[in-house]
């Protein structure tokens, strides 16, 4: 499986537990549809999940005038998958994971998005440099 379906999968998968309290075995199930599971979407997932409250903390310290819980469920999944990339997976270079998340933004997210993604995610790899 391709990176991009990879992460464009864990963004379905995270959007259904979010939605839905779904358990991440089972909305790895039906994302995967009738596919072999895949490593990376598997560490995209778990991932995420595992380090969800420095992830949100990481948004929340990003975010201007506006709070987390007022975003779209779908940005604030595409940021959590960009930021987990960026700040606990050392094998993808921070400017794919980032050009990955504002592709996928401008594929599932409004017309704003792709921009508010690319300018949260900027924002946390400046921060991660210094």
């Amino acid at each position: 499986m391709k990176r991009r379906i990879a992460r464009e999968k864990a963004l379905q998968a995270l959007y259904q537990i979010d939605m839905s309290g779904a358990e991440p075995a089972e909305a790895l199930e039906f994302v995967l549809e009738e596919e072999k599971p895949d490593l990376f979407l598997q560490q995209l997932i778990e991932g995420t999940i595992a380090n969800l409250d420095a992830i949100d903390k990481e948004i929340s310290q990003h975010l201007e005038n506006w709070s987390i819980e007022r975003l779209a469920k779908v940005d604030i999944n595409i940021l959590r998958i960009g930021i987990y990339e960026l700040m606990y997976n050392e094998d993808v270079p921070d400017n794919v994971a980032i050009n990955e998340a504002v592709e996928i933004a401008k594929r599932f997210g409004d017309e704003k998005s792709s921009k508010f993604i690319n300018g949260v995610l900027s924002k946390v790899k400046g921060e991660e440099k210094e």
